[in-house]
C-alpha cells in the first residue's frame, strides 16, 4: 500500500521545481527544498527495494531510471551534434551519466537537470554498502556526508570533484530516507527530534544569511546552508510523516494529479527545462517579463501544458521500465477482470451441481476439485 502523504510530497516537489525554474524565485528553495526532499524519498524507496530484493535492487533501480533518459538523449543529442557538439567518446555518457555528459551552448542549459540523474546513479551504487553501515552505526553514518561537505566548504578539500561535493550535499538526505524507512525517525522522541531540527535549521539559516550567493538567498548557491536547512525540513516533513493520507483521494482531481505526477515524475523532471529555455525568448518578444505577474503566470501555465504533452507522448516509457502496462495518462479506473462462465456437469439424480473445467476437443471432461480440495490463490499486488 502506497503512502499517499509521501506521494503528495513528491507531487509538491515536482511542482516547486518547475515553478522555480520558470520564475527564478530563490525564496521557493527556502520554503520547500524540493531536491533534498526528492532524494530523501528516493532513499526510503531504495532501502525498501534492498530489503525486498537485496543487491539486484541496484539493477532494477537503474532499469527504471535510464530508459526515460535514453528517450531524451535520442532526441536532443543528434540535435546538439548538428549544432556544434563535437562527436567524442564522452557522448556515451548520455547513455550512462556517471559524469556530466557533454552539451553544446543551448543544450547545457536545456538539459541541465541531468545532474540529478548523475547523483542518483552514484547514490544507488553506494546504497548497499551505505545501508549496511547505517544499520550498524546509524548516527555516524548520517553525520558523515555533512562533515564531508563542511570540510569542502571551509577549504580543507579545495579541489573536491563535483560528485564528491554532491555526496556531501544530498547523500545526507538520502540517508535520512533510510532512517525513515527503518523507522528510526519515528522512534526518535519528539523532545529529541524537534530540538535537533530547530538546531539544524538555525545553523543553516545562519550560514545562509552570512554567505549569500549571487542570486541572494537561493539555496542552490549555498551548499552547506542548503544541506543543513534541508535536513531540518526533512526531519519535520518526513520524520513525523503519517502512515497514510486518505484525504488526498477524497478529491478526485487532486488524487488523480498526485498519481499522474508520481508515475511520471522522471518524465516531468527531464522535459520541463527544455520548454523553459525554448519559451523564454518567445515570451520576451511578446513582453511578458519576469516582473509581470500575468506574464509569469502565462509562462508557468505554458510550461506545464507542454510538460503535459511530453508526458502523454513519452511518459509510457516509465511504465515499460517499471514493467507495468503502459498508459497514456496513469491513474484511470482499473479494467474489470474478464468473467469466464464455468460450465457445469449435468445434475445426477439425487446429486448436486459440480463445476467442471472446459476440456479440449477429444478429451474427457474432468470434474473440478471440490471446495475442500481447492488451493487458495494468492495474488501479489504491487
Amino acid at each position: 500500500m502506497r503512502n499517499r502523504y509521501l506521494d503528495l510530497l513528491r507531487f509538491l516537489a515536482i511542482i516547486r521545481v518547475v515553478v522555480y525554474h520558470v520564475t527564478g524565485w530563490g525564496t521557493l528553495t527556502l520554503l520547500f527544498p524540493a531536491m533534498s526532499v526528492m532524494f530523501a524519498l528516493a532513499g526510503s524507496l531504495m532501502a525498501a527495494s534492498l530489503d525486498r530484493s537485496g543487491a539486484p535492487a541496484v539493477g532494477r533501480r537503474l532499469r527504471r531510471l535510464l530508459p526515460s533518459l535514453w528517450v531524451v538523449a535520442a532526441i536532443f543529442v543528434p540535435a546538439m551534434l548538428l549544432t556544434g557538439l563535437p562527436l567524442t567518446p564522452k557522448v556515451l555518457l548520455w547513455a550512462f551519466p556517471v559524469a556530466d555528459p557533454p552539451a553544446n551552448y543551448w543544450g547545457a542549459l536545456a538539459l541541465s537537470p541531468i545532474w540529478y540523474l548523475r547523483d542518483y546513479l552514484w547514490f544507488v551504487f553506494a546504497s548497499p554498502l551505505a545501508l549496511w553501515l547505517f544499520r550498524r552505526a546509524p548516527w555516524p553514518t548520517l553525520l558523515a556526508p555533512y562533515a564531508l561537505l563542511a570540510a569542502i566548504e571551509v577549504g580543507m578539500l579545495p579541489n573536491a570533484p563535483t560528485v564528491l561535493r554532491d555526496f556531501g550535499l544530498y547523500f545526507g538526505a538520502w540517508l535520512l530516507g533510510f532512517a525513515h524507512h527503518d523507522g528510526l525517525l519515528r522512534r526518535t522522541a519528539t523532545r529529541v527530534l524537534v530540538p535537533t531540527a530547530l538546531a539544524l535549521g538555525a545553523a543553516g539559516a545562519a550560514w545562509i544569511v552570512t554567505h549569500p550567493g549571487p542570486r541572494g538567498y537561493d539555496l542552490n548557491d549555498m551548499p552547506l546552508g542548503n544541506a543543513l536547512w534541508s535536513a531540518a525540513f526533512i526531519l519535520v516533513a518526513i520524520g513525523r510523516a503519517p502512515t497514510s493520507a486518505a484525504w488526498v483521494d477524497r478529491n478526485a482531481l487532486l488524487g488523480r494529479a498526485v498519481t499522474v505526477l508520481n508515475r511520471r515524475a522522471l518524465t516531468c523532471y527531464l522535459w520541463h527545462m527544455p520548454f523553459v529555455v525554448a519559451l523564454t525568448p518567445l515570451v520576451d518578444v511578446v513582453g511578458w517579463s519576469h516582473q509581470d505577474p500575468v506574464g509569469l503566470a502565462i509562462r508557468v501555465a505554458l510550461v506545464f501544458a507542454l510538460v503535459g504533452v511530453a508526458t502523454v507522448l513519452f511518459g509510457w516509457v516509465e511504465d515499460v521500465a517499471a514493467r507495468r502496462p503502459p498508459e497514456l495518462i496513469p491513474g484511470g479506473r482499473p479494467r474489470p477482470a474478464a468473467r469466464n462462465p464455468v460450465p457445469v456437469s449435468p445434475v445426477p439424480a439425487g446429486g448436486s451441481v459440480v463445476p467442471v473445467s472446459p476440456a479440449p476437443a477429444g478429451r474427457a471432461v474432468v470434474p473440478a476439485p471440490r471446495a475442500s480440495e481447492e488451493h487458495t490463490l494468492r495474488i501479489s499486488v504491487r
